[in-house]
C-alpha cells in the first residue's frame, strides 16, 4: 500500500494538511491528539499491525489491551448476564409463564425499523414456543407514536392477557393505565429516554430509565428484545419447558433481525452492537432468511451486505410501509415465510419506498426555501424549524435530516394539519440533546406532547406555539450548537495516495468495521491529488477522478453535491491539484469490484 509517511506528534490545534477551510467551510483535524497517537504507535507495535489500522483504532477510543476484542467482536465475550437490566428477570419470568400456559399474547411495536425488527424478532420466537401472538403496528398519521386507549380496548376484546411493547411505552402512561385497569399485564421493551416517573406496567425494561445500572443504554429496541429472549429461553430451560418435540431456539440466528434494527436506528456501533452487527451480517449473506432475502433482492443489492446496506437500502424500504403506506407490512415481510408472498410484499416496499423519495423531495424543497429565508444568506440562528401545510407527516424526519446536513444546525420538519395542529420531527447534531429540550418544551407547555433523544425528537404542537417553540429552542440551544459548530471540524484518520486506494486497503480498513454511528467509517485523505475529471452523474451528484503526482488514478463520487459547494468545486477546478477527503467504498459492477472514494470535502492547495 503506498501510503504516506506516519506524521509526528502533533499539537490538537494542527491542521491536517495545514487546511484551515475547506470548500465546505471546515477546518481538518487529524483524528488523533498527541495521545491518540501514542496509543496507536503501542497498538501498532504490540500486536504487529498496520500503522493506518492502528490509527483508526486509536482513533476510536480502542486501548491497547482491548484491541482483540474490538477485532473479533464477538456475541459470546460481550454478552451480559440480561438480568443486570433492572425488572429484566421479573419480565422473562411473566413471559415464561405466558408460554407455559398458552396465553393470548399481544405485541405492541413502533413503526420504525428498530420497531419492525424488535417486533418481528419477539413474534417470531414465540410462535417458536407455540403461542401465536397478535402483532399491531400503529398507524403513524391516525395512531401516532406508542400504544393508544383504543388499540388497548381491542387486546383486551380479543382476550389478550400480556402485552408487550417494543420501541415505545415507556412515557405512555394512560394507555398503560387503562391496560391495567382492563386486566391486561404489561411489559415493556425499550430504550428511549425516561422521565422519572413510569407508567404502571409489570416490568418496563429499559437501560435509559434513571434506576438501570446495566450501562446497557447504547442497544437499539431490538437489542433489548435480544437480550429479553436470551433471559426467557434461560428460565425456560430452568422449567423443562424445552424437549425433543419442541427444541430451544437458535437465537444465534436471529441476529439478521439485530442487526437491520441495530443500523437503522443509528445507535453506536460499540461494545455488543458491533458484535450484534458483524454476526448478523454474516447470517444475512447466508440468505436463509425468506423475508429479508427478497428485500435485498427487490432492492437489487448486489454483493456481500454491509452496513450501510442496511441503512440506506435495507432499512428505508421496511420504513416506506410505516411512512406512507401500511405500518405493518415491514413486519409481516420480516416474518413471512412464503417465498412468493415475500417477494410480493419486498416489491410492494420498494414501490412505496420510490413514493416516499418523490414526495420527501417535493417537501424538502419547500422547507429548503423556508430555511434559508429564515436563517437569510448570511445562515444566522442556532436552529432550523420548517413547517408546512400538506406536507405528508411521514417524511418529516427524512427532511429534518437532509436540513441538518445542508445547515449543520439542528432542524425541525413539521407536518401541519388543517386543524392547526401540525406533528413533526427533529434532527440533532453531536454536543446537541434535542430530546430533552424537547421535553423541557413540554414542561413548558409550548407543545402538545414531544419526546426522543439526544439527536431524533418527535413533536405535536399547535399553530399558534410555532413561534414560541422556535424562540424557546434559539434561546435554550444557542451555546451549545456554537460550542458544537466550532467544534465540527473534519477528523481525518490518515493519508494515502492513489496507488495505494486499492483492494487491499479496503480489507485492511474493514478489520476495524462493522462502520456506523459511534464507530465511524474511516476518513482518508488524498495530499495535492489533480481533479482530473469532473461532471453531473444523476440529478445531484457528481462523478470525478483524481490523479496523484506519479499519474495514478482514484475515481470518486460526491452525492447530493450539485448546487452545493462541494459540488460546484469540484465542476469548477478542473485540472487544479486539490486535497480531497472521503471515504473508501466498494463500486461492485456486473461481478466486479472496483474501489472508489465517496468525497466528503475538498480543499484548494
Amino acid at each position: 500500500m503506498a501510503a504516506l509517511p506516519a506524521f509526528s506528534l502533533q499539537e490538537p490545534e494542527h491542521y491536517f494538511l495545514g487546511v484551515e477551510k475547506s470548500v465546505c467551510g471546515r477546518a481538518w483535524k487529524d483524528r488523533l491528539d498527541a495521545r491518540g497517537q501514542a496509543r496507536a504507535l503501542m497498538i501498532a507495535q504490540r500486536h504487529a499491525l498496520p500503522e493506518l489500522l492502528a490509527r483508526i483504532l486509536a482513533g476510536r477510543g480502542v486501548e491497547p489491551d482491548e484491541v482483540e476484542t474490538f477485532l473479533d467482536p464477538t456475541i459470546k465475550r460481550l454478552m451480559p448476564d440480561p438480568h443486570t437490566l433492572t425488572d429484566m428477570e421479573r419480565a422473562a419470568e411473566r413471559l415464561a409463564y405466558a408460554v407455559t400456559r398458552g396465553e393470548s399474547v399481544a405485541i405492541f411495536g413502533d413503526y420504525d425499523v428498530d420497531g419492525a425488527t424488535a417486533s418481528a424478532l419477539l413474534a417470531g420466537y414465540l410462535r417458536a414456543c407455540g403461542l401465536d401472538p397478535v402483532v399491531h403496528i400503529p398507524d403513524r398519521i391516525f395512531e401516532g407514536y406508542g400504544p393508544n386507549v383504543d388499540a388497548i380496548r381491542s387486546f383486551a376484546e380479543r382476550g389478550v392477557k400480556l402485552l408487550v411493547t417494543v420501541d415505545c411505552g415507556t412515557t405512555s402512561h394512560e394507555p398503560l393505565a387503562e391496560a391495567r385497569k382492563l386486566g391486561l399485564d404489561v411489559i415493556v421493551l425499550d430504550h428511549h429516554q425516561a422521565d422519572e416517573a413510569l407508567p404502571p406496567a409489570l416490568a418496563i425494561v429499559n437501560p435509559n430509565r434513571a434506576d438501570d445500572l446495566s450501562g446497557l443504554g447504547h442497544l437499539a429496541a431490538v437489542g433489548i428484545v435480544f437480550l429479553a429472549l436470551v433471559a426467557l429461553t434461560r428460565t425456560l430451560r430452568e422449567q423443562n419447558f424445552w424437549t425433543g418435540s419442541r427444541p430451544v431456539p437458535d437465537l444465534l440466528s436471529l441476529l439478521h433481525l439485530v442487526a437491520l434494527g441495530t443500523v437503522a436506528d443509528v445507535v453506536p456501533l460499540k461494545g455488543l452492537n458491533r458484535a450484534f452487527v458483524a454476526k448478523g451480517l454474516i447470517a444475512l449473506r447466508r440468505r436463509e432468511h425468506i423475508g429479508q432475502t427478497a428485500l435485498m433482492d427487490a432492492a437489487r443489492l448486489s454483493g456481500p451486505p454491509e452496513p450501510w446496506h442496511l441503512g440506506f437500502m435495507l432499512g428505508p424500504r421496511i420504513n416506506a410501509g410505516g411512512r406512507i403506506g401500511r405500518a405493518d407490512l415491514g413486519v409481516r415481510l420480516l416474518l413471512e415465510e412464503d417465498p412468493t408472498e415475500a417477494a410480493r410484499i419486498a416489491a410492494e416496499l420498494d414501490r412505496l419506498n420510490r413514493e416516499r423519495q418523490l414526495i420527501e423531495q417535493q417537501t424538502l424543497s419547500q422547507a429548503e426555501a423556508e430555511a434559508l429565508a429564515a436563517l437569510g444568506l448570511e445562515e444566522k440562528g442556532a436552529v432550523v424549524v420548517t413547517a408546512g401545510q400538506g406536507w405528508h407527516p411521514g417524511v418529516v424526519g427524512l427532511v429534518a435530516a437532509r436540513l441538518k446536513e445542508r445547515y449543520g444546525r439542528p432542524a425541525f420538519a413539521i407536518a401541519m394539519e388543517a386543524g392547526g395542529v401540525g406533528t413533526g420531527s427533529g434532527r440533532s447534531i453531536p454536543g446537541v440533546d434535542l430530546g430533552s429540550a424537547v421535553r423541557r418544551a413540554v414542561h413548558e407547555g409550548l407543545l402538545v406532547k414531544g419526546g426522543g433523544h439526544a439527536m431524533a425528537a418527535g413533536i405535536t404542537l399547535k399553530k399558534d406555539a410555532l413561534g414560541a417553540f422556535r424562540g424557546f429552542l434559539e434561546e435554550s440551544l444557542a451555546t451549545s450548537v456554537e460550542q458544537a459548530r466550532r467544534d465540527s471540524a473534519l477528523k481525518i484518520d490518515g493519508a494515502v495516495s492513489a496507488g495505494g486506494f486499492n483492494l487491499a486497503l479496503a480489507d485492511m480498513l474493514n478489520r476495524a468495521g462493522p462502520f456506523g454511528a459511534g464507530n465511524p467509517e474511516p476518513v482518508l485523505a488524498l495530499p495535492a491529488h489533480v481533479i482530473a475529471y469532473a461532471d453531473k452523474v444523476g440529478e445531484n451528484h457528481v462523478r470525478a477522478r483524481f490523479r496523484s503526482g506519479d499519474g495514478k488514478f482514484v475515481n470518486a463520487i460526491a452525492f447530493r453535491s450539485v448546487g452545493q459547494p462541494l459540488g460546484n468545486a469540484l465542476l469548477e477546478n478542473r485540472g487544479r491539484a486539490v486535497h480531497v477527503a472521503g471515504c473508501l467504498t466498494i463500486d461492485r459492477w456486473q461481478g466486479e469490484e472496483r474501489v472508489q472514494m465517496r468525497v466528503s470535502d475538498i480543499a484548494l492547495t
